[in-house]
């Protein structure tokens, strides 16, 4: 049986290290909506196709019904964030450290926005939670390797294949004889679907944090039932889409404007690689990351790179999983010495 949200509610009473672990993680998803789904739609937005505000509307109910719709018929996403590291110690230590790796991904997650960088919460998220799992165990042996090589393929599928899929739809784009005006309006389309895929994969990823949080409350974080309400999808897709449209200015002007240059043709082949590589990765259960996706597909498709901007994203996304993974366990020996 699914978790009712009265029995969610009455779980949070009891328990103030969930409800703190439960207020971080929507931190984080909010975090998520205002700094990672503005790069579905700044292809639009640089190239004129959509205004800043309208596109971030679109981004926001794209994300919110890609969570719905994707997560009700495929979940295995969220599986893997919920199995990444095993935590024992009691359920008290075990969501104390959960707690301290969502401070860590907030932590990492403000920098890079402060910065203007588009890093992966997806990536901060697994690392913070393993580095924090680590510190509770005190060894290597509670991280579950077989999840790691999911993320581990997944990235090496987003920056790859984002950037083949993204250069060769701009290829086959330059032989197409029709107007600016067409592919600024197939733009919103492509912009569409990707926020959609966004939602797909990003929401999944905190609604396997939520379930681990709760089951962690409860002692039973290694049950084999894996059942997902609806409520908690909702909730996720609400505070994902209520980050969007905060805005993602920075973040926009970053990817679309100082690191590459785009015109309609470029951006719509952005659109096209961005949804290859996520619809694939979804379909196969692999937690990619859109931020490095879609960069990368800007990457393939953009004249004049800045390589400069691109290395400075690239030196961030290596950061990401030491630097979460150290904060993660840090922060988790502070809380749990307390």
């Amino acid at each position: 049986m699914p978790l009712s949200f009265f029995e969610f509610l009455g779980q949070l009473r009891a328990n103030p290290a969930l409800l703190g672990t439960v207020l971080l993680t929507l931190a984080v998803l909010l975090v998520n909506g205002w700094t990672d789904a503005p790069n579905a739609i700044a292809g639009a937005v640089v190239t004129g196709a959509l205004p800043f505000r309208p596109a971030v509307g679109l981004a926001a109910v794209c994300n919110f019904l890609g969570v719905l719709c994707v997560t009700s018929v495929n979940a295995s996403v969220a599986e893997t964030v919920y199995s990444i590291a095993s935590f024992g110690g009691g359920p008290k230590a075990a969501l104390t450290a959960l707690c301290a790796a969502m401070t860590a991904i907030v932590l990492w997650a403000g920098l890079a926005w402060r910065f203007g960088i588009p890093t992966s919460e997806s990536h901060a998220l697994v690392a913070g939670i393993s580095g924090a799992a680590v510190a509770l165990e005190g060894s290597l042996s509670c991280i579950r390797w077989d999840c790691w090589a999911k993320v581990v393929l997944g990235l090496i599928l987003s920056t790859t294949a984002g950037f083949w899929a993204g250069s060769a739809a701009g290829n086959r784009l330059k032989t197409v004889k029709l107007s600016d005006h067409i592919f600024l309006l197939a733009q919103l389309p492509g912009s569409a679907i990707t926020a959609f895929l966004h939602g797909a994969q990003d929401g999944q990823k905190f609604i396997g944090v939520f379930l681990l949080g709760t089951a962690l409350a409860q002692g039973r974080a290694d049950e084999g039932t894996f059942v997902i309400p609806l409520w908690l999808m909702a909730l996720c897709a609400l505070f994902m889409a209520l980050g969007t449209l905060i805005g993602g200015r920075r973040i926009i002007d970053t990817v679309g404007r100082e690191m590459v240059s785009l015109g309609p043709r470029e951006g719509l082949a952005a659109d096209l690689g961005s949804i290859v590589c996520l619809l694939g990765a979804t379909l196969l259960g692999l937690p990619v990351s859109t931020t490095h996706t879609r960069t990368c597909a800007l990457l393939g498709v953009g004249s004049r790179p800045d390589w400069a901007t691109a290395g400075k994203i690239a030196l961030a996304w290596v950061l990401t999983f030491p630097g979460c993974m150290a904060i993660g366990y840090w922060i988790a020996r502070v809380f749990l010495s307390l």
